[in-house]
């Protein structure tokens, strides 16, 4: 069992064999992320999302530099796609962050989906509970580029960025449901490119239609360029503002308890699969009953209704 006490002291390494422990769902996984549990909580967790291309590396390399400045010591996690041929995954973002290496307050670890879905790595979760207990005040996710239903990110981050780019496409694009409505801050990289007022205005609109932000928290739209470091310090303000106004208003701490209710529920349903599983493999009619839905003397709903119950019967 790797040594918790070293994590929470700042230990990198043992931070680094935790996380490969995760990705790799090793033994004792859950044993050490409940050991870790009690010493998160204090990081403030951004989240850095949009469609690919749209600069969000670079984005998430000058956000990394500000809150170096701003003494935070900071943790990241980089999603790249994992190829479905060959499995494996370029890990291409690190490669855009290497001028931080060789800071010992700055924890970068790029990732590949594995197959995942919603735009994160599987493992994402708990990857931020690690680098939370190893002492990082910021830790920033950049998940892999997305289109108009991952929406993942919303259940990992505080502060959400959505990073969009002007001239990319239909305009249109900006008032459909989904990633649009994700958005805590909604960043157009790449400014010095031009063109910017009309993807602007057309935020603007979908903010003023839709009822979610006639209340409460509406999101900034706010244009930067990494190029000539143009809105950086506009946006790591906004970022704090975010941060403090949720605070202030209750809603992190309803978010907070909303992303545990969902992760609890996700556990439980993989524990409980886990044995379904199990008692099916054990069944010794399964593969009779598989034959009768084969050639249709039963249907999957009625067995599946009669196997829940049956497994029921046996857990009381």
């Amino acid at each position: 069992m790797l040594d918790v006490s070293k994590l929470v002291q700042g230990d990198k390494r043992t931070a680094a064999k935790i996380i490969t422990l995760i990705e790799n769902n090793g033994a004792g996984k859950q044993e050490l992320l409940s050991m870790i549990y009690p010493h998160t909580g204090q990081a403030h967790v951004i989240g850095i999302t949009g469609s690919p291309g749209a600069g969000k590396s670079s984005l998430t390399d000058v956000l990394i530099k500000k809150a170096r400045q701003n003494s935070h010591k900071v943790g990241v996690v980089a999603v790249d796609p994992t190829s479905p041929i060959s499995g494996g995954a370029l890990l291409g973002d690190r490669i855009r962050m290497q001028e931080h290496a060789l800071d010992k307050n700055v924890f970068i670890r790029s990732m590949g989906t594995r197959g995942c879905l919603g735009g994160l790595a599987r493992a994402t979760k708990d990857v931020v509970k690690v680098l939370d207990a190893y002492g990082c005040s910021i830790i920033i996710i950049e998940t892999v580029g997305v289109g108009q239903s991952e929406l993942d990110i919303m259940h990992y981050a505080d502060t959400t960025l959505v990073v969009l780019t002007p001239g990319a496409g239909d305009h249109i694009q900006t008032i459909k449901a989904g990633i649009m409505e994700i958005a805590d801050i909604f960043v157009i990289n790449k400014s010095d490119l031009g063109h910017t007022k009309k993807i602007i205005t057309d935020i603007e609109q979908m903010l003023d239609m839709s009822p979610r932000f006639q209340t409460g928290w509406r999101p900034p739209v706010l244009e930067t360029s990494v190029v000539n470091q143009q809105g950086i310090n506009e946006l790591w303000s906004a970022i704090n503002h975010h941060l403090q106004y949720t605070d202030q208003s209750g809603e992190l701490q309803a978010a907070v308890c909303q992303r545990l209710s969902i992760e609890m529920m996700e556990l439980v349903e993989e524990e409980l699969r886990n044995k379904l599983w199990v008692y099916f493999n054990e069944n010794n009619n399964a593969s009779n009953l598989l034959h009768q839905m084969v050639e249709r003397k039963t249907d999957p709903y009625t067995e599946a209704h009669k196997f829940l119950n049956n497994f029921l019967k046996e857990l009381c």
